[in-house]
């Protein structure tokens, strides 16, 4: 719970006022009661009309006074609650953003949604009825208690003996269903998880006719969710006739013990009447502690899996070191003797390599599928940090930039290329927000994406679909490669990002990307590509099999050799 208290802090004083209102309401609903009680002993019973008027008066008066409590408490509760969880969805998302890749890893994309909307919106709602009307359940036990031993002490006596049971009774199923919402909440993560696989791979699904298997696996996740919810519900629901069973034979004994104590003499019927409104009081609210039960216990579940996230150690990118106070000028890497292994992993995937690229050069580097080629692009960024060694940019340390001014001399463009729900302008802006039309014109331009803009409807405001679906994969990479070259970036880091481009196309862009003068790395599977490139870098298996132009390798690496004759045949030669 010290999440919640968290973030209900800075909300402490309508916090306050909405407890107060309620205590109002408490306070009323406590009194009617007794003032009852009153004016059947000293009104009804005497036939007194004048008593009867003034207590009636006193009791609606009071009904009125809860009333307008109770309207300005729902006000208050409300807005803790929505702020409350503005607050730690903010926090949530805040905390995500800042995440290295290595913390991103331990936590599903379902399931960070799954915390984002359903577990928050949990926590909001209890929240909110803690304000309104949670927190005054357990305050009508107790008080509907020493009220009714204030009215008469020996019919209440029977309240020593019910309420300590069924209050202990209700912790008992608070701590197993606490258990139960977890397991809960774990099913709507993986519900997600199905659903936004589908959603996203839909074309994939129907090209390969696999409707049924996919429903088959969503029927198998939503079939664990409904169970572990039936199970969890019917545990709560089942403690109410527990409660409710204990609470009548109270009523039923009070009754019974009542009327022979008003034959005896030694009690009134208006004390009688008071005492069996205070056990309705008190049946109804323990009654409610089912509901409070389950509210506590998915709210519990829910601040868990949120604090989770929350309060994930960071994996530190942050160099003790005092950061550069200038940005990166030239561009030049070099790695020495750099080996990488993924956290939670034991297999190095870069091991030990060293080279040097300097300032405007481009490297095309190659591998197969596995060799360690887009691990070795993530380490420039600081996406990951390397395990040994050490790499450097223009002779520093690239933990001596912040990560501020290390990024923000990057363009990188990923493997797959990720388009956000906008305009195209709003995502090639996104590489520099305060880029001007002009300066988008001309990265498209560059990225030869700009006549294809031109031809759309709505050109530069045509709206992108989610990750770009309305958009052919070719259109998709050369939007992203704009992205990045409006940066004007000391290094340009394309993961084989012209995979889906003509060979006429892709030789426009590697041309018109030479005068951004950066440091160019690219990867990339396709020969024809690797040429245009000063040198060639061949991985395998994590480690640097050569290094050298294009002529060089053909001439000294097997390797190579065997990539060329399997994209251009054995006869093809390049003349010097």
């Amino acid at each position: 719970m010290r999440t919640v208290l968290t973030f209900l802090k800075p909300y402490k004083l309508p916090a306050i006022v909405a407890f107060l209102l309620m205590l109002i309401e408490l306070a009323v609903e406590l009194l009617l009661p007794f003032f009852l009680g009153k004016m059947i002993n000293e009104g009804v019973v005497n036939k007194d009309l004048n008593n009867i008027i003034m207590w009636g008066s006193i009791m609606i008066g009071l009904a009125i006074i809860a009333f307008i409590a109770g309207i300005i408490n729902s006000f208050y509760a409300s807005h803790v609650s929505w702020r409350f969880a503005y607050d730690m969805r903010e926090k949530l998302f805040a905390k995500i953003q800042a995440f290295s890749f290595a913390n991103l890893n331990k936590y599903p994309t379902s399931g960070l949604m799954t915390r984002f909307t359903n577990d928050i919106r949990q926590i909001q709602n209890t929240i909110y009825m803690i304000l309104r009307i949670m927190s005054k359940a357990p305050l009508i036990v107790v008080g509907g208690v020493m009220m009714a031993f204030i009215v008469n002490a020996k019919l209440a006596v029977i309240f020593t003996i019910t309420v300590p049971l069924l209050v202990g009774f209700i912790l008992w199923v608070l701590k197993v269903a606490g258990r139960l919402f977890n397991h809960v909440q774990k099913s709507v993560d993986k519900v997600n998880q199905v659903m936004q696989e589908n959603l996203v791979g839909m074309r994939l699904i129907k090209a390969f006719y696999r409707r049924d298997y996919e429903e088959h696996r969503f029927m198998d996740a939503n079939r664990t969710l409904a169970n572990r919810t039936r199970i969890a519900f019917q545990f709560v629901e089942a403690s109410m006739p527990v409660l409710l069973f204990v609470m009548n034979l109270s009523l039923i004994f009070i009754i019974w013990f009542g009327n022979s104590q008003v034959i005896a003499g030694t009690a009134t019927v208006g004390d009688v009447v008071a005492i069996i409104n205070y056990a309705l009081r008190v049946s109804m609210s323990i009654s409610m502690f089912t509901f409070i039960t389950m509210a506590f216990s998915r709210m519990k579940a829910s601040t868990e899996r949120v604090s989770e996230v929350l309060y994930t150690e960071d994996v530190k990118n942050e160099s003790t070191v005092e950061p550069a106070s200038a940005p990166i000028q030239d561009g030049a890497i070099s790695f020495n003797k750099v080996s990488f292994i993924y956290p939670e992993n034991d297999k190095a995937v870069i091991k030990n390599i060293s080279f040097h690229v300097e300032k405007g050069e481009r490297l095309a580097i190659m591998g197969a599928t596995g060799s360690g080629k887009t691990s070795l692009f993530q380490l420039i960024p600081r996406l990951y940090d390397v395990t040994k060694g050490k790499i450097t940019i223009d002779e520093k340390e690239i933990t001596a930039y912040s990560l501020e001014k290390l990024r923000n001399s990057i363009g990188y463009v990923p493997q797959s290329p990720l388009l956000f729900t906008g305009s195209i302008k709003e995502n090639i802006s996104w590489g520099k927000p305060d880029a001007t039309d002009e300066e988008i014109i001309q990265a498209a331009k560059d990225a030869q994406i700009h006549e294809t803009i031109m031809n759309l409807e709505q050109q530069y405001e045509t709206k992108v679909g989610q990750k770009g679906v309305n958009l052919s994969g070719g259109q998709k990479q050369r939007i992203s490669i704009a992205r990045a070259l409006i940066r004007q970036p000391k290094i340009l880091m394309l993961d084989d990002s012209t995979s889906a481009l003509d060979l006429t196309t892709e030789a426009k862009l590697l041309q018109a990307i030479e005068k951004y003068n950066s440091t160019t790395l690219m990867i990339t599977q396709k020969i024809a590509t690797a040429i245009s490139a000063d040198r060639i870098l061949l991985l395998d298996e994590g480690k640097i099999l050569a290094i050298g132009s294009h002529q060089t390798l053909l001439k000294s690496c097997e390797l190579y050799q065997e990539i060329v004759a399997s994209q251009f045949g054995k006869e093809f030669s390049y003349a010097e």
